[in-house]
C-alpha cells in the first residue's frame, strides 16, 4: 500500500482527491494539507510516499515548495493544478507527474480517470523509494525543520577522498566519455545529446537532478538520441554507443572488469553538498580508464568535479569545459578551469563534435 498526502488550500478538492485516490488499489491518502507549512508538519510526522501538491496555494506557492521539497527531501511529488501552462517545467523542477485539474464543463470521472492512471504508472517508481525510504524518522525531520526557508543545507561539506579515495590508473584504459552538469544540464544535454552518433564510447552521467526524476530524464534522452541512455539501477557493463545516468539519489562510479567498465551505484554521503556528486564520478573514471577518459565540464551553479576533473587532467585525460556564453551558470565550469584542470573550452554547440573527435582519436 503506497501512502499519499494531498496537499491543496481547497477543502472541496482535497475531499474529492481523496475519495479518487483512494477508490485505486495501493493507494491510501493518509492526510492531507491546505498549505506549504502544515505539509512539512505532516511529511515529518507520517512519512508519506507520495505527496500532491497544488500551485496556487498561501503562504508558498506550490513550485516554490516543490522545488525546497526537493531539494532538502526528495520523494515522489505529483502536480495536480489547473494551470496547465506549467505542465513542463515542474518536471524540471523535480516532479514525477502532473495532472490538470478539471476545466469547465469536463466531467469528474474524467478527471478521477487521469489520476488513476497518472498513479498507476508511478507504482514503478513508488516501489524503488519506499524500498530505499530513509530511515529512521528523526533525520527526516531534522531536514524538513528548514523546508519554509530559502537558506542552503548546512551539513559538513564532505572531500572526495572521504568517499573515494584517489588511486589514479597507470596506463590509459579503454575509451569513456565522463560528463558532469547541474543548473541549466537538463536541456544541454538534450541538445547535445540530439547531434550524438550511436556508436560512441560508453558515455556516464552525473546530473544534479532531484530523485524521481533522473528516469524520465533518461527516457527523454533516449528518445532525443541514437544514443541508447538508461538509468543506473544496479551494476551494469558499459557498452559502446550507450549513456548511463546517474540516479538522483545514488553516486554513480566506474570500475574495471576485465577488459570492460562497469558502473556501480554508492550509497554514501552528499560530496560538495550534491549526491549524484561530478567529483565522484570523474574521480572513479580516473582510478580505472585515466588518459584514455574525456571529461566533459558543463553549466551548473559551486564547484563540484573541479577537483576529479583535475585528477583526470594530471593523469592525461582530455578535458574539457562548456564556455561561459552557453551557460546558464558559469559556476561549475569556471572553477575546474580556476584549478588547472581544463584543456579545451568550447561553446555547447560544439560539444557534440568534440566527443565525436575524441572517440576518431583526433581530439586527446
Amino acid at each position: 500500500m503506497y501512502t499519499v498526502l494531498v496537499i491543496d488550500d481547497s477543502a472541496s478538492m482535497r475531499k474529492v482527491l481523496r475519495d479518487f485516490i483512494n477508490s485505486i488499489e495501493d493507494f491510501q491518502v493518509v492526510d492531507s494539507a491546505a498549505d506549504a507549512y502544515e505539509a512539512r508538519d505532516k511529511i515529518k510526522q507520517l512519512e508519506p510516499d507520495l505527496v500532491t501538491i497544488d500551485i496556487n496555494m498561501p503562504k508558498m506557492d506550490g513550485v516554490t515548495f516543490l522545488r525546497n521539497l526537493m531539494r532538502l527531501h526528495p520523494m515522489p511529488a505529483v502536480i495536480i493544478s489547473g494551470e496547465s501552462v506549467r505542465g513542463n517545467s515542474i518536471f524540471d523542477d523535480g516532479a514525477v507527474g502532473f495532472i490538470p485539474k478539471p476545466e469547465l464543463g469536463e466531467s469528474m470521472s474524467s478527471f478521477k480517470k487521469r489520476i488513476e492512471e497518472t498513479l498507476l504508472n508511478l507504482t514503478f517508481l513508488l516501489k524503488k523509494y519506499t524500498l530505499k525510504k530513509p530511515k529512521p524518522l528523526k533525520p527526516i525531520a531534522k531536514q524538513l525543520e528548514k523546508l519554509p526557508g530559502s537558506e542552503p543545507l548546512v551539513d559538513r561539506k564532505i572531500h572526495p577522498d572521504e568517499i573515494l579515495p584517489n588511486h589514479p590508473a597507470h596506463l590509459p584504459g579503454g575509451k569513456i566519455i565522463a560528463i558532469g552538469s547541474s543548473t541549466g544540464g537538463v536541456e544541454s544535454l538534450l541538445k547535445i545529446f540530439a547531434t550524438l552518433p550511436g556508436d560512441l564510447p560508453p558515455i556516464v552521467i552525473a546530473q544534479h537532478i532531484p530523485y524521481g526524476f533522473s528516469s524520465s530524464f533518461a527516457q527523454r534522452l533516449n528518445s532525443s538520441s541514437q544514443v541508447n541512455t538508461i538509468e543506473v539501477q544496479e551494476d551494469v557493463i558499459l557498452q559502446k554507443g550507450c549513456a548511463y545516468l546517474a540516479p538522483g539519489n545514488m553516486h554513480l562510479i566506474v570500475e574495471k572488469q576485465g577488459s570492460s567498465y562497469k558502473a556501480k551505484l554508492l550509497d554514501a554521503p552528499r560530496v560538495t553538498r550534491h549526491k549524484p556528486s561530478v567529483d565522484i564520478l570523474f574521480r572513479s573514471v580516473n582510478n580505472c580508464a585515466g588518459g584514455g577518459a574525456m571529461a566533459i565540464m558543463m553549466t551548473g551553479m559551486g564547484d563540484d568535479g573541479a577537483i576529479g576533473m583535475k585528477n583526470l587532467f594530471d593523469n592525461g585525460a582530455y578535458t574539457v569545459a562548456q564556455n561561459e556564453e552557453s551557460c546558464v551558470v558559469f559556476g561549475m565550469p569556471a572553477q575546474a578551469i580556476k584549478a588547472g584542470a581544463v584543456k579545451d573550452i568550447c561553446h555547447l554547440d560544439d560539444i557534440g563534435q568534440y566527443m565525436i573527435d575524441f572517440a576518431n582519436g583526433t581530439k586527446r
